[in-house]
């Protein structure tokens, strides 16, 4: 009888980690869709006729980088989240990963809702700087967590440079 309600107890374990993984990713693709919501029209609009640098990705690369990186993004807070017996490290460091997903739909909003290029290269600073404080955070709580953000740090440095080169080709 014990060995059947342990293993009760273990699928029950297993599903809850798997909804809490799944609603992890969906609050991370979450971030994705606000953004893209200011960024559809503009896309073929705005976007298509401002100067864009010689080293712009091209347009149908964005979408399956920005998937990826979200669905890491939900990886990484929920590996965070099973680590809630560390609690205040826990809360610190997932308040830390929602600031960062507003900070990155911000920056959809400024940059292609409202076509403020230099407010939106302001913005995708502090972004990258909660993101090095998230994997900073995230590292003594799970090494993993911490390190598969890399790539999404590394695509945020690019897409700040990116934004400045949008800045200065488009100033007059």
């Amino acid at each position: 009888m014990n060995l059947h309600n342990n293993s009760k107890k273990e699928r029950k374990s297993l599903l809850k980690n798997a909804l809490f993984l799944v609603l992890f990713i969906i609050i991370a693709q979450m971030a994705g869709i606000i953004g893209s919501v200011f960024t559809a029209d503009s896309v073929t609009t705005w976007y298509k006729e401002i100067s864009r640098p010689s080293f712009t990705p091209p347009d149908w690369l964005f979408a399956p980088v920005w998937i990826t990186l979200y669905v890491l993004m939900g990886i990484s807070a929920f590996l965070i989240w099973k680590k809630r017996d560390k609690k205040k490290e826990v809360k610190t460091a997932l308040i830390i990963f929602f600031i960062q997903l507003v900070l990155n739909s911000l920056w959809s909003i400024i940059f292609f809702g409202f076509h403020l290029t230099l407010i939106a290269f302001i913005e995708i600073i502090l972004l990258w700087v909660a993101i090095l404080f998230m994997i900073i955070k995230f590292y003594p709580i799970s090494r993993a967590a911490s390190l598969i953000q890399i790539p999404y740090l590394l695509w945020v440095s690019f897409a700040a440079v990116l934004n400045l080169s949008f800045t200065a080709l488009n100033a007059f």
